[in-house]
């Protein structure tokens, strides 16, 4: 009790937020730290992002950041974007108020510095996906240099698979791999940062359940500042994140998840960040797959992505983001239940989400149209039981 009366004697006195979320204090109070201490940061950055967005709105339409309509585009007028950098200012702003000032938070920092200045120059004058690809592996190995790795495979029987220097190119690979398909699925007003806010809710979740004091206070900041920005940025969208906020997104989800979900000792943890992050990985994932089909060049765009089969189903703009943002909290809750489950249990809900997951893929047509193996199946069955 004097530890906790101490803390709060601490705060009383305006000492500031870090200093009640540092490490010793969060073993003090046992991880169950009162819910005003993520309430605060998220409502914070919130507004911080709310009020920087408009500005950076008229500062992108004065340097001419703006995002010409074509024919592989949805919008049909030119439209401000760059709008990622308010995310990330107020990300900063967050990081230094509440924040605790760990060593490894200044390797995660300054990779998201490299990121989001890859993402200003790409939405202000436009750079190569080559020139792209490399300043991504270079922001990823920052953090992984710096020690965010992900250092061993938890499996069933209670051991662990360490990966010794492999750590650092699988992480880097893991990092690159999520900012890119939080970068491809920016193509409706609200998705990314919709997604991206589902999926660092739930990281975040997972993270303070597990006992993890630096993920969940990172979470909250960077979820204030994305839900802050998503009031302008979705349907009818005033302003595009742009690749400043898709690809810092990106880059900080990738590190939380690794920070917050693969550190842990339950099986199969590697698993988890890809249950959260399945809508943008099977949308990533199936780009490759279809553009390898169709023999087209990796990084070639298309019109074919999860969102652009939505509204061809028919689905209006808005609903298809509202559907596809069910989809992410479907997977997020499943992940959730994957973390309290049996290996029997576990087992039985991957099976189901890989089923899941196919008829998603068929009844989209992410590969093809004409791609619909369980679908058909099933509906030769059916046509079997009426003629019996």
């Amino acid at each position: 009790m004097e530890n906790i009366e101490k803390i709060i004697l601490n705060f009383k006195r305006k000492v500031t937020l870090p200093v009640i979320l540092n490490y010793d204090n969060w073993n003090l109070l046992g991880g169950q730290l009162h819910m005003v201490f993520f309430i605060v940061p998220v409502i914070t950055c919130f507004i911080i992002s709310l009020l920087l967005t408009p500005l950076v709105k008229k500062l992108a339409i004065k340097i001419g950041a703006t995002d010409q309509p074509n024919e592989r585009k949805v919008h049909t007028r030119i439209m401000p974007r760059l709008g990622g950098l308010a995310i990330f200012i107020g990300f900063l702003i967050g990081c230094y108020l509440f924040v605790p000032n760990d060593l490894q938070i200044w390797p995660i920092i300054a990779g998201g510095v490299v990121i989001a200045l890859i993402g200003i120059l790409d939405d202000v004058y436009g750079l190569s996906a080559k020139i792209k690809f490399v300043g991504q592996i270079f922001a990823a190995a920052i953090p992984v240099l710096g020690g965010v790795q992900i250092d061993f495979f938890a499996v069933p029987n209670g051991e662990f698979i360490y990966f010794g220097w492999f750590a650092i190119p699988l992480t880097i690979f893991w990092i690159v791999a999520i900012t890119n398909s939080i970068n491809l699925i920016d193509g409706l007003d609200g998705l990314a940062a919709g997604v991206s806010s589902i999926a660092i809710f739930t990281i975040s979740a997972i993270s303070f359940m597990m006992g993890n004091p630096l993920a969940p206070i990172l979470g909250v900041v960077l979820l204030g500042s994305t839900l802050g920005f998503l009031v302008f940025n979705f349907y009818p969208a005033k302003i595009f994140m742009g690749d400043t906020g898709s690809l810092f997104l990106g880059y900080m989800i990738s590190i939380l998840s690794v920070i917050g979900l693969t550190k842990s000792a339950a099986f199969f943890s590697l698993i988890i960040p890809m249950i959260i992050l399945a809508v943008p990985l099977i949308d990533t994932a199936f780009a490759i797959i279809r553009r390898f089909v169709q023999k087209k060049p990796l990084m070639a765009p298309d019109k074919f992505h999860l969102h652009h089969n939505m509204l061809r189903l028919g689905f209006t703009h808005r609903q298809s983001v509202v559907l596809i943002y069910l989809l992410s909290g479907i997977f997020s809750l499943a992940a959730i239940l994957f973390t309290r489950a049996t290996i029997w249990g576990a087992s039985f809900l991957i099976v189901l989400l890989l089923v899941f997951i196919e008829l998603i893929v068929e009844v989209t047509g992410l590969i093809s149209v004409k791609y619909r193996p369980l679908l058909n199946f099933i509906g030769g069955k059916k046509a079997n039981h009426h003629q019996k």
